[in-house]
């Protein structure tokens, strides 16, 4: 189980518990240390699935597959977002060092 699929599935218990899952809660719960901008996107982005963790039963017409594609679409999703939020933050450094090279040229430029 990734961090990301232990972070949904333990907002699910705490949920279906009738508790607010909170980046706290979910920290104490989890079986390893998770970096807290992973805890807050996966928290921001995650919707509560009730009973995630109990057994169908019978009666119920969704299948477990569904559930599984339902949970791999989230985590894609949500995967997605770390990462674009992750390549914006290595870029700033490389746009505000662009900038400046910007700024220097029109400098000489205007020297001349």
């Amino acid at each position: 189980m990734t961090i990301i699929e232990e972070i949904i599935a333990i907002a699910n218990t705490l949920a279906d518990q009738g508790k607010k899952p909170s980046v706290a809660l979910i920290k104490t719960k989890l079986s390893q240390p998770a970096p807290l901008p992973t805890i807050i996107n996966v928290l921001k982005n995650w919707q509560h699935q009730p009973n995630s963790q109990a057994q169908t039963s019978p009666d119920q017409k969704t299948p477990a597959n569904q559930d599984n594609n339902n949970l791999s679409t989230t985590l894609d999703t949500l995967n997605e977002k770390i990462l674009e939020q992750i390549i914006a933050q290595a870029l700033q450094p490389l746009k505000a060092e662009l900038a400046e090279i910007k700024q220097q040229i029109q400098e000489i430029k205007n020297l001349k």
